[in-house]
């Protein structure tokens, strides 16, 4: 073999090297990306399913405070129209603030319960602010998982240099479900 057919052997190997090494990295960052993006997605559906049962136990709470608490209208009006915003809701930042909305309202409307002795000592009541907790317990979990699962997505598009192909795919920054505003700063207590 003559030193210039060597030579271009060497030189095209090289370059197949090269070709394959460069492919398998585009393969495989993009792969990444795929596996990180539905992981995020599934997160969210399962903080979905969590937030569905609780929309789905509000109006069993509402017919049964109401009835006790006529008198309290107007929380009960705004928990029905944080409901109903939830409800319509599409993308999942209006979700995520529809839902914050909603948790506030609830929270309100357990303070008003307080003041119903009755009601507090009723079954069905007991029984749904039972249910009630235990949701907000799961949808805290899946809440958690999600934010985890969107923090390894989100470093992963951001890391050097992935990021490079992360736009070039159309991989997008992916939102956390973060406490509102509200809840982030302390009680205040007063006797």
């Amino acid at each position: 073999m003559t030193s210039g057919k060597r030579n271009l052997l060497i030189a095209v190997i090289v370059i197949l090297v090269v070709a394959g090494s460069l492919y398998s990295f585009f393969k495989g960052t993009y792969n990444q990306f795929v596996t990180l993006d539905e992981a995020v997605k599934s997160s969210w559906a399962q903080v979905e399913n969590q937030l569905q049962r609780r929309y789905d136990l509000i109006p069993n709470l509402v017919e049964t405070v109401k009835g006790y608490a006529k008198q309290e209208k107007d929380v009960l009006v705004e928990v029905t129209n944080a409901r109903a915003r939830v409800g319509g809701a599409t993308t999942v930042p209006d979700k995520i603030s529809a839902n914050n909305e909603l948790s506030g309202a609830l929270s309100r409307l357990l303070v008003v319960v307080e003041r119903y002795p009755d009601l507090k000592s009723n079954q069905n009541f007991l029984r749904l602010q039972d249910e009630l907790a235990g949701t907000e317990n799961r949808i805290s979990v899946e809440r958690r998982r999600y934010n985890e699962a969107v923090q390894t997505y989100n470093v992963a598009i951001r890391s050097f240099p992935a990021n490079l192909l992360a736009g070039l795919y159309g991989f997008g920054k992916a939102a956390f479900f973060e406490a509102p505003a509200a809840a982030k700063g302390a009680p205040q207590v007063k006797f």
